[in-house]
């Protein structure tokens, strides 16, 4: 898939600030500081797209853009910050979940995991929520360039290992490095085929 045009169009924290043109979306979450917005600047080419941090919970709302005027990039807020106050995170949780949940556009939830940790639980219970649910996801390991080919296949495998405990049949699987320029071509390629079926459905 080529990217030929990207730009902002809104961010909002319900339905009402959503865009309301009915194109399809693709999201993209994870843990605060798993490089989500890293990720996002890499797979569309803009350095600053979404906007970087050291500071876990930078991503507040809700964020769209427009890839080549046929579908929206969502950029959601992290979670698992645990420096946030509880009401934050309270509604932060309720943004997440009701998009997740009621939002027709959304197509895919890519689930933003680093590589270099072993099985966390919330990251777990967030994945088998979407599984009990019914949203269509991918998983995305992060930071690959951290470890050695050896340790990344031994926390695959241990990933591998604790899903099966609760799942059938895996997700999709991708790994990927801003650093390494690894794994673009693979994440915006299962998007394109995304966007045909949705297409081809209509």
């Amino acid at each position: 898939m080529q990217l030929y045009s990207i730009e902002y169009t809104t961010s909002g924290v319900s339905e009402e600030q959503y865009p309301k043109d009915k194109k399809p979306e693709i999201a993209f979450i994870g843990r605060s500081n798993v490089g989500k917005s890293s990720l996002i600047n890499f797979l569309t080419g803009k350095k600053e797209l979404a906007k970087t941090s050291q500071t876990p919970g930078k991503t507040q709302t809700l964020n769209f853009f427009l890839v080549n005027q046929q579908w929206y990039l969502v950029d959601m807020p992290g979670y698992g910050y645990a420096q946030q106050s509880q009401r934050k995170k309270n509604l932060w949780n309720v943004m997440i979940k009701n998009y997740i949940l009621k939002r027709e556009n959304l197509q895919n939830l890519f689930v933003l995991v680093d590589s270099r940790h072993a099985p966390l639980e919330n990251d777990i219970q967030f994945i088998n929520w979407l599984g009990e649910e019914g949203i269509p996801f991918a998983l995305v390991f992060t930071k690959i360039d951290k470890l050695s080919a050896s340790q990344l296949r031994k926390n695959l495998q241990e990933y591998t290992k604790r899903l099966l405990e609760d799942w059938e049949t895996l997700p999709p699987i991708f790994t990927t490095s801003t650093v390494a320029k690894f794994g673009k071509e693979e994440l915006l390629n299962y998007i394109e085929r995304i966007l045909e079926t949705v297409k081809q459905s209509k």
